[in-house]
């Protein structure tokens, strides 16, 4: 039995079953492919995989039960890798972080540099995403950390552990009439925010489950008519006078946007929780847990190894 045998299977899994784009993931040969899983499959006795003539389409009572072992082995088989880099290569290496524009682009830039004058031989890899595809992302192992909204807790795969509390601010241009009201100190009301058109995140994105979930308990339909991942994209348009923004409140920035005004969301839109997400039964480096730490100060080693001891 072959550790590449083993990815093999865990990538036609991951692939719907075609040899063809397993072989392009691997950089091999797609018979090269079919022959080593036919080699494991004669080794182990059984047929991992049901086929049509020479094509996969699915998994077989038996291959059912043993993919998730060969995902524990291929995970195992990666910490030792880890680990050995742990000893052999002590302050290097790559450290790969998935998270949502708004954390990638408003609430990492500060730990990303602190971490890097510390550590300036890991090489930090940034990649953006939903949610869904953060989590994914951690859960093949692509990335090591995963940086997103409550949506991170609803994968059983992963560690998920909470990092800051943030809520929602409404953006609006200067010469706004709801400028104007928040000068006077009017509390602003969902009933005045729909008589406005909208634009805020994406479903999926950045607390836009609090957003609905407000409007809907007052049975008031928001005319929404731009929906964006990006906090600087729905800035934009309201500075082109589209009509007023919904953004987390860490993405405004007053020395920045200098043509709009920010008026606190807080009381009317649920409080929104960042998670910090791992894969579980993954070994961290040392300069991992410094990054968390970095991050959200109250995230320290014995508080995750806690958090990863539980979950075993």
């Amino acid at each position: 039995m072959k550790i590449q045998q083993l990815r093999y299977v865990r990538e036609a899994v991951r692939r719907d079953f075609n040899l063809t784009a397993v072989a392009q993931a691997l950089h091999t040969s797609q018979p090269g492919v079919s022959r080593q899983i036919r080699d494991l499959e004669e080794e182990l006795g059984i047929e991992v995989f049901v086929r049509a003539g020479k094509r996969l389409t699915g998994l077989t009572g038996p291959g059912q039960t043993i993919v998730p072992m060969i995902e524990r082995l291929l995970l195992e088989a990666e910490n030792l890798r880890r680990a050995g880099d742990e000893f052999a290569a002590q302050g290097q290496g790559i450290l790969t972080i998935a998270a949502t524009h708004s954390q990638a682009r408003y609430a990492l830039p500060t730990a990303v540099r602190d971490f890097s004058t510390v550590h300036p031989q890991v090489v930090l890899r940034m990649h953006q995403g939903s949610p869904p595809q953060i989590a994914q992302m951690l859960i093949s192992g692509d990335a090591d950390l995963g940086i997103a909204t409550e949506a991170l807790a609803s994968h059983p795969e992963l560690v998920t552990m909470p990092c800051y509390h943030w809520t929602h601010s409404v953006i609006v241009r200067a010469d706004h009439p709801l400028s104007a009201a928040a000068d006077q100190g009017v509390l602003l009301t969902l009933d005045e925010l729909v008589q406005f058109p909208i634009m805020t995140y994406e479903t999926g994105y950045t607390g836009r489950r609090h957003i609905d979930e407000a409007f809907d308990a007052q049975q008031l339909n928001a005319n929404i008519v731009l929906e964006a991942m990006d906090a600087d994209v729905i800035k934009t348009y309201v500075e082109l006078g589209m009509g007023v923004g919904i953004i987390a409140g860490i993405a405004f920035d007053p020395e920045r946007d200098l043509k709009l005004r920010a008026i606190d969301a807080r009381h009317l839109f649920g409080i929104n929780l960042t998670r910090l997400a791992i894969r579980r039964g993954n070994f961290l480096r040392a300069y991992v847990y410094d990054f968390i730490e970095t991050f959200a100060p109250s995230l320290t080693r014995p508080v995750v190894d806690e958090a990863l001891a539980l979950s075993v």
